[in-house]
């Protein structure tokens, strides 16, 4: 079996697309209560890695947007330390004790403090006519490929009147994408596994 840490989610979106792939089993973990049922584990996500080090085999992380996304470039002055430890958190998350890891956020920061993305993905390439970049990092994962793309260029997301529930809305993973994500992702880190196993075993066999 499997198994998928889906860090900063409370959606359970891209947790239940990893679930439903057969040989996967996949936690979510944040802050806050997961809104779907579901394998979740509520707290801070940098002990549950501590806790259960080389445990995961794939880790797909939201750490929140806040302090990092250029959007509001504007606050950077009035809140250093903020984002100062926003950044250390992403930088934990990257050097997790994980083979294969994908950290999203949108563009930030994160570009030019620690590194530059491997990858920019929109909602229209995977079946929502809509705008959102959003960046990936990757960590032994090969760049998302497209698997349905639409026409529409709306800015939903960023066009949703001021709520107390807006932000909330606005960090949810697309289903198409989370979709593309269990699709491929969790199918390269079992092609890589069985690879392993593969020559693990013809090693051995020249061994005897």
């Amino acid at each position: 079996m499997y198994r998928a840490l889906i860090a900063c989610e409370f959606s359970g979106i891209v947790r239940d697309a990893i679930q439903a792939r057969p040989g996967w089993e996949a936690l979510s973990c944040d802050l806050l209560p997961s809104e779907k049922p579901g394998p979740h584990w509520e707290g801070d996500v940098q002990q549950l890695l501590l806790n259960a080090p080389n445990h995961y085999d794939l880790m797909v992380a939201h750490p929140p947007c806040t302090h990092l996304a250029v959007s509001g470039a504007r606050w950077f002055k009035d809140k250093v330390e903020e984002q100062k430890e926003a950044l250390a958190f992403v930088q934990m998350l990257m050097d997790a004790d994980v083979p294969h890891i994908a950290l999203e956020n949108p563009i930030s920061v994160i570009s030019s403090k620690i590194r530059k993305p491997d990858q920019i993905v929109q909602p229209w390439m995977f079946g929502h006519g809509e705008t959102k970049a959003t960046c990936w990092w990757l960590k032994n994962l090969p760049k998302l490929e497209p698997t349905d793309v639409v026409e529409g260029r709306e800015g939903r997301v960023w066009k949703m009147s001021p709520s107390e529930n807006r932000w909330k809305e606005r960090s949810r993973t697309f289903p198409g994408l989370a979709k593309a994500i269990a699709d491929q992702w969790c199918a390269h880190v079992e092609k890589v596994y069985e690879i392993k196993s593969k020559e693990s075993s013809e090693s051995q066999d020249h061994t005897v």
